[in-house]
């Protein structure tokens, strides 16, 4: 089963995957990506614009592998606001579409507190767009929000 976790970032989608997860799952998050391709030291929340590159392909390529083994594991793959054109490609595969959203105004207090401040702006655009998949469309009705 693939399960695609959206939200806005600092909404808790990675502490989802976490209670839901099981070892032999495959989980792929960019930023657990990221601080896989980074030194020791380097900021958690790394926005460098030449390691964000090198991350996107490495999970690009790790979603494509995953893809073709959806049926003997779980995937979960967090992707914060999937386009038309991916939600089109995740309903092709059958995925499953949790949203994570524990509302705006926690959300930036958790930016302030913990994340790169470019962060909020990416709340702002996830909440101004309201991703395609917490509104109905091509998705089964399995979509949840949590």
């Amino acid at each position: 089963m693939l399960y695609v976790v959206t939200g806005p970032p600092a909404a808790g989608k990675s502490s989802w995957v976490e209670a839901h997860a099981t070892g032999r799952d495959i989980v792929i998050d960019l930023d657990r990506i990221t601080r896989a391709l980074t030194a020791p030291g380097a900021p958690q929340w790394n926005q460098d614009p030449t390691v964000l590159r090198v991350a996107h392909r490495a999970r690009y390529a790790a979603m494509e592998e995953a893809f073709a083994h959806r049926d003997e594991v779980g995937i979960y793959l967090i992707h914060t606001m999937p386009s038309a054109k991916w939600l089109a490609r995740y309903a092709r595969l059958d995925a499953q579409i949790v949203t994570v959203d524990p509302g705006r105004d926690i959300v930036m207090e958790r930016i302030a507190a913990m994340r790169d401040p470019e962060m909020r702006r990416v709340a702002s655009r996830w909440y101004g767009q309201r991703p395609a998949s917490s509104a109905p469309g091509p998705m089964p009705q399995a979509s949840r929000h949590w």
